[in-house]
């Protein structure tokens, strides 16, 4: 049987292990630097920067969705932005991704959201099929664009 509930300071583990594993699948484990300690800090306070629903089949952590809010001055609302939906492999095939996005549809619905965003890497073919089977949309035009490191000091520095 599938629950599906908010993430707790007492998962910021849990979520680690399972960012780890979601990092051994995207074959970019050694970029994973987080701690449990980031994850309380920044997941369970009082100010949030995301918020995290778990999955459990049969009382087992299955899986989880970690997303947070950006607003689209275009649209003059805020929407959600998914930034990992995650499944363990031996809980694929269950319907558990899909009832962790639904999840996450039914809070932007009830926040009033205008959609949500996510990433997929190109290569990873069997996420881009599931995601076009729910309808979403893949805006070719635009590209991820991402400022870290010495690039970001640099920048910031000035």
């Amino acid at each position: 049987m599938l629950h599906i509930r908010p993430g707790t300071i007492i998962d910021a583990a849990l979520l680690l292990e399972m960012i780890r594993e979601l990092a051994d699948y995207e074959h970019a484990r050694d970029l994973v630097v987080a701690t449990a300690k980031d994850l309380q800090r920044d997941g369970f306070s009082a100010d949030p920067k995301f918020r995290a629903l778990i999955a459990e089949w049969h009382e087992e952590p299955a899986g989880y969705a970690l997303f947070f809010g950006h607003y689209s001055t275009w649209i003059g609302r805020s929407g959600i932005f998914l930034e990992d939906l995650f499944v363990r492999p031996q809980f694929r095939g269950k319907g558990i991704g899909k009832a962790l996005l639904a999840e996450v549809a039914r809070i932007a619905k009830r926040e009033n959201c205008y959609g949500v965003r996510w990433e997929v890497l190109d290569w990873n073919q069997p996420a881009i099929e599931f995601y076009k089977g729910l309808g979403a949309t893949f805006p070719g035009e635009w590209k991820s664009v991402l400022l870290i490191g010495d690039a970001l000091d640099r920048l910031g520095g000035e």
